[in-house]
């Protein structure tokens, strides 16, 4: 019915409008003599000007891929995005140009198609906010980087080892398809298996860092791999979890097991949840005839939960067991996990439809959610989305949760993560209008139950990815009234009531600074620190020097100003006695030009006294050691001063 000739609309439109490539039809030349203008640099038909397809081509991939939600990432899509990218970072480079290129190419993609595909309008601000962010991350490593891939093609052809190629991934950001590419053009080849080994051993590293840490649960630690078999109690009979509709079973046990860390247990209806999905594990306890086990973790093995802790008693695996979930635990863990959902949508309608979730924990006394953005999220989007979140709250909508083919819930509208495996038949988690996404975890019947959301945190954690941490339920209460507390302790120390400490600081403030204001006027005027001051003559020369309570280097530098502007032929010192005493000096200028060195002049004296220093001509400062008394250093001062002068008026 049909032949395939490749004559897509490109080269057709190629053939009728006269020229030799795709690249040269009305789809591509707007966006290149936008790019002759950016960069500066007439555009060449031929071989030298493959730059300019590239960054055009570049420039529609990028702004269409950010169009339809992918992120520029690590892996998977977002690092698609993100080769192609940085590939145009570098060929903008090459043609000279040290500033965003591609950002200015987007522009012109989204007015000259935004008619027929609309999103490329929507998502305009988020595209140039995103290319922008990108492009800027890129070229302030990008010099260093290709300084070192000439270091390494230096010399007759080769290959550049994986862990080369790796340290210009880590350290430089260079894909190493972008570190292919230049190793080709100069005649070299890339080690890539060597690579991919570096890449995975980084990789295992930062996954044991995480485990040792806790990050991926509640701080739990690592425990030793069990090797030993399981002995069955019953045979063919299949584990049911009930954990979604209770928290406590009366059932039998199917197997078990004894390790070094405990013994662990296989229950036929079994309430406690594995660590899943970034919610951790249940605890609890089981109870035989005459035994009780206390729940500490609950593992998967070979698709089986199986929970394990210490155990108390004769055991005795042929009874009938009870098996309860720790409930309160449980019930604010579920309260932080549909926070969660409920963040994703708020962070989504607030900072746009490229959010996507990156990572999470949720554990009963806080959450932590990370997500693909681009910049730090401001106060009053932060303030905004604390605010959706517990208007959602507040409505007391359902949570309903069922069941359905994986292809029919993505035409629902489902939220997956990608990379993640799904079956055929996966859980639906639907708060009604407000949510609906892919989960397995555990929730609450309705959103009024989370009761409070309060944010607690705001970071970056990789390129492009953010984290927010909140608390909710009790532990946000906890919180408030945390804060109720400081604030109450703060209005009694500033001797106000709460809804007057703002205007109180700022009174104070401004205190500060006129009295700062005072203080420096004092200080250009010559007025001391109120300490002792002698005076004596050296040679002709006037050295003042005075002991004073004053630390600060400003305010004993305006102390100086004052003197030689008023004073000639003459050195001032000042000690500054406190919890790190110093000294300074200031020489005139005419005594400047005759020799006399405020630098020479404390580098000596802090060495006589144990310390160390130096400075510009005019006006120098030096340490003194700690074991050395005030009272040393004003009875050494005059001799060690006039050492020096006599040595420096007379070389």
């Amino acid at each position: 019915p049909s032949v395939d000739t490749g004559a897509g609309l490109e080269r057709i439109a190629a053939v009728l409008q006269g020229v030799d490539s795709n690249f040269h039809t009305d789809a591509f030349m707007p966006i290149i003599e936008r790019a002759q203008e950016v960069i500066g640099r007439e555009y060449d038909h031929g071989p030298l000007g493959a730059g300019f397809r590239v960054l055009a081509d570049h420039a529609r991939a990028t702004a269409f891929l950010l169009a339809d939600g992918v992120y520029p990432s690590n892996d998977g899509r977002g690092y698609v995005l993100r080769r192609i990218l940085r590939r145009g970072v570098r060929h903008a480079y090459l043609l000279g140009r040290r500033d965003p290129t591609l950002v200015e190419l987007t522009r012109v993609v989204v007015d000259m198609m935004g008619g027929f595909y609309p999103e490329l309008r929507e998502k305009a601000a988020h595209i140039e906010s995103v290319t922008r962010a990108e492009e800027e991350r890129f070229l302030e490593t990008i010099e260093d980087g290709l300084k070192r891939m000439d270091e390494l093609t230096s010399g007759s052809a080769g290959t550049i080892s994986g862990e080369d190629a790796f340290k210009l991934y880590d350290t430089f950001g260079f894909p190493v398809d972008l570190t292919q590419v230049i190793a080709q053009e100069r005649g070299w080849k890339v080690d890539v298996r060597g690579f991919e080994n570096a890449l995975a051993e980084q990789q295992e590293r930062s996954r044991k860092a995480r485990a040792r840490q806790g990050t991926g649960s509640e701080g739990s630690t690592t425990r030793k791999r069990n090797t030993r078999r399981f002995k069955r109690v019953r045979p063919r009979v299949r584990q049911r979890f009930v954990g979604y509709d209770t928290v406590a079973a009366h059932t039998d046990l199917l197997a078990f097991r004894e390790g070094e860390d405990g013994i662990e247990l296989i229950l036929h209806e079994n309430p406690f949840y594995a660590e899943s999905g970034g919610q951790v594990s249940d605890t609890g306890e089981v109870k035989g005839n005459g035994w009780e086990l206390d729940v500490a973790d609950v593992i998967k093995v070979d698709g089986k939960q199986v929970v394990l802790g210490d155990l108390s008693g004769e055991f005795d695996p042929e009874a009938e067991v009870d098996a309860a979930v720790e409930e309160e635990r449980r019930r604010n863990i579920e309260r932080n996990h549909t926070a969660t959902h409920l963040v994703h949508a708020a962070l989504r309608e607030v900072l746009g439809e490229h959010v996507r979730q990156a990572g999470s924990v949720v554990a009963p006394d806080r959450l932590r959610f990370d997500f693909s953005h681009h910049a730090p999220v401001s106060k009053e989007d932060l303030h905004a989305i604390e605010q959706k979140v517990n208007d959602d709250i507040w409505r007391n909508a359902p949570v309903e949760t069922y069941q359905l083919k994986y292809d029919e819930a993505l035409r629902k509208g489902a939220m997956a993560l990608f990379g993640e495996k799904y079956g055929d038949v996966v859980r639906l988690v639907d708060i009604p209008g407000i949510s609906l996404e892919l989960c397995g975890g555990t929730h609450v019947r309705s959103t009024g139950q989370i009761g409070l959301f309060h944010f607690t945190g705001e970071s970056g954690v990789a390129a492009g990815v953010r984290r927010i941490e909140a608390v909710t339920g009790p532990r946000a209460y906890s919180r408030v009234r945390e804060l109720e507390r400081w604030l109450e302790e703060a209005s009694e120390t500033l001797r106000t009531s709460p809804e007057h400490v703002q205007r109180k600081i700022e009174s104070l403030l401004e205190e500060k600074r006129r009295l700062e204001r005072q203080l420096q006027d004092l200080l250009r005027e010559g007025g001391g620190g109120g300490g002792s001051t002698v005076t004596l003559e050296v040679n002709g020369v006037t050295v003042e020097i005075e002991t004073t309570g004053i630390s600060d280097r400003q305010q004993v530098g305006l102390m100086m100003d004052s003197f030689r502007e008023r004073a000639s032929g003459a050195i001032k010192i000042i000690v500054s006695v406190g919890d790190r005493n110093a000294l300074h000096a200031a020489v005139t200028d005419d005594l400047v030009s005759r020799g006399v060195r405020a630098g020479d002049l404390v580098r000596e004296i802090g060495a006589a006294l144990g310390g160390k220093g130096g400075g510009r001509p005019h006006f120098a400062s030096s340490g003194i050691g700690g074991e050395v008394a005030a009272e040393e250093v004003e009875r050494k001062l005059p001799g060690l001063v006039e050492r020096y002068l006599v040595r420096a008026l007379n070389a």
